[in-house]
């Protein structure tokens, strides 16, 4: 990964990452920050936990404490979970401010604003696998990434292969992250996957929108999915029912207030070609992948209106129809 990358991973990541299908996949994701300048709103040190894009748990140095964010976490696990986790984070804390002013030193700096992050997690996979990672970054660049099947860390420059060196030396530290991605970690995810299940395997359809844009014999159209759970979904561009994969643009998929999530894809073509392209819309909540075309608002819009006319008209005649009936049957004057 270039630099600057391992942030907007995070980002990617902390919006959730799989979906949430009863045999998977889900994933289990933690956030560590650390900063050397503090403000209102961003303490010295956070720490976020996520399963399947969903917080589970929430520490800063602000309250020393790590608290559930959810409430079927809550339900489940006891103070002495609590108290535990709170402990190992408030460690975390302090080794993320020693860590910070060894980097700093490291990189000749003097003061300033300077971070330090880590993430790291598992995923269960749909057919059956398991996947892991730990990452650091130090002032939004690539830092070091832990490799658990070489045991190995990979640094991103000289000052980060000093870490590698000091890490590699002491095997315990590789063996024993291997162990937790691979096992500790899987372990808890499948317990806390069991304990949300009514959030994280429900299913919720995305409603779909196609629009177009069409400018000098070129049209953009773009297909946006909106209001769908779990995150996982596919937006595909076709061409007479093939997929477009190399010109298709595609937006990240971002969560919506009300836990849902939106998403979209957008291709160019030719105007003339229009009617070649359709989208199509795969999502765990969809019985059969939903295919959706453009309909032109020009071409929509003249049958609204003829359509609307038609009412007005068979209102008014109902209208007109009940006055003179009334006034018809109406007693006369004296």
């Amino acid at each position: 990964m270039g630099p600057g990358q391992l942030l907007a991973l995070a980002l990617a990541l902390v919006l959730g990452g799989g979906g949430a299908a009863a045999s998977g996949p889900h994933s289990l994701r933690y956030f560590y920050t650390g900063v050397s300048e503090p403000s209102p709103g961003l303490p010295t040190f956070v720490a976020v936990g996520y399963v399947d894009g969903e917080t589970i748990d929430h520490y800063d140095s602000e309250t020393w404490r790590d608290e559930p964010r959810a409430a079927w976490m809550a339900d489940n696990l006891d103070q002495q979970y609590w108290d535990s986790q709170t402990q190992i984070l408030q460690g975390n804390q302090q080794t993320f401010h020693v860590d910070l002013d060894t980097l700093q030193k490291r990189y000749n700096q003097s003061g300033g604003y300077h971070t330090v992050q880590a993430m790291y997690g598992c995923d269960l996979l749909e057919d059956g696998g398991i996947q892991g990672f730990q990452q650091h970054a130090y002032d939004g660049r690539d830092f070091l990434a832990f490799d658990k099947d070489t045991l190995t860390f990979t640094a991103a420059d000289a000052g980060a292969e000093i870490t590698k060196r000091k890490w590699e030396a002491d095997e315990a530290i590789a063996v024993g992250w291997k162990h937790y991605l691979e096992k500790t970690c899987i372990d808890g995810l499948q317990k806390y996957v069991e304990y949300g299940k009514a959030t994280l395997q429900r299913r919720e359809r995305p409603t779909v929108r196609v629009l177009g844009k069409e400018s000098d014999g070129l049209l953009i159209l773009s297909c946006r999915a909106h209001g769908f759970y779990p995150r996982s979904i596919a937006i595909n561009w076709l061409r007479k029912g093939h997929f477009q994969a190399q010109e298709t643009k595609r937006g990240s998929t971002a969560p919506n207030s009300d836990g849902t999530y939106h998403a979209w894809a957008s291709i160019e073509a030719f105007a003339a070609e229009k009617d070649e392209y359709q989208c199509r819309v795969d999502h765990a909540s969809l019985p059969e992948p939903g295919l959706f075309s453009w309909e032109p608002q020009s071409n929509l819009l003249p049958i609204i209106i003829r359509v609307a006319v038609a009412a007005l008209v068979v209102v008014a005649a109902i209208i007109g129809f009940a006055v003179w009936k009334s006034r018809s049957g109406s007693k006369p004057d004296t």
